[in-house]
């Protein structure tokens, strides 16, 4: 099993800047990827990014390609989504969660949210004025 921790959530005026964090415990040995889940109220749970494994792979949802980099540091089990120009329509509360794979270098792209099994608590991102 793995256990996931999100912190660096805030408010931010718009145009601004925020790095989220997720830390990883547990079973960190196997293969798994990463992904970042965003909701706002009202709506579903919307996958933002993912990583491979081995960080190779990485994959972004259109709203955010160009602003968003999401990137991981095995040796510290740790992965990380910079956030840049960000827009009100960003605020939503933002999830890590892991799927195991079968590899290192499996396109996370390929995974389904219904495969993370693992997930963070959450936490708050707020773009506003």
């Amino acid at each position: 099993q793995l256990q996931l921790v999100e912190s660096g959530g805030g408010l931010v005026q718009p145009g601004g800047s925020l790095r989220l964090s997720c830390t990883v415990s547990g079973f960190t040995e196997a293969y798994y990827a990463i992904g970042w889940f965003r909701q706002a109220p009202g709506k579903e749970r919307e996958e933002v990014s993912c990583i491979s494994g081995n960080g190779d792979n990485t994959n972004y949802a259109d709203s955010v390609q160009g602003r968003f980099t999401v990137s991981r540091v095995n040796s510290k089990n740790t992965a990380s989504l910079q956030m840049n120009d960000l827009k009100p329509e960003d605020t939503a509360v933002y999830y890590c969660a892991a799927a195991f794979t079968t590899s290192q270098g499996m396109p996370c792209v390929l995974l389904k949210l219904t495969e993370y099994d693992y997930w963070g608590q959450g936490t708050q991102v707020t773009v506003s004025s």
